[in-house]
């Protein structure tokens, strides 16, 4: 059986509600590795958005590329991937900094007192 049919037969079976993972394996090694393991959040996308999600990841994230694939205009194209976009804790490529990062900061003269308490004050 191909992975993509395996997949969507297990999605049926679960009927897209949530389910954890006990036991892994790895094929390779021929190891298992036990425990209650929660799936990715790109693996609980129904089948349709992971398709899409693969679609705009192998158009370089061109959404001109995405109407012609999937025959749609732009708001269309920007409406899913806000959808699905809310469906996953999207990674905070910005994160403020750590009460210990800022008084390092401070420690190595990066940074003035003002700075730090002004940093201190919004953590």
């Amino acid at each position: 059986m191909n992975k993509v049919k395996d997949w969507k037969e297990l999605t049926s079976l679960t009927q897209n509600k949530s389910l954890i993972v006990e036991r892994v394996r790895l094929t390779e090694s021929d190891i298992a590795i036990e425990g209650p393991f929660e799936l990715p959040a790109l693996a609980k996308l129904t089948i349709e958005d992971q398709v899409f999600v693969m679609a705009f990841i192998g158009s370089h994230g061109s959404i001109k590329e995405m109407e012609k694939i999937f025959g749609v205009s732009y708001p269309t194209i920007k409406g899913r991937l806000n959808k699905i976009s809310e469906q996953l804790q999207l990674v905070d490529i910005n994160p403020a900094p750590s009460k210990s990062e800022i008084l390092e900061k401070l420690n190595r003269g990066e940074i003035t007192a003002l700075e730090a308490a002004e940093m201190l004050r919004n953590v």
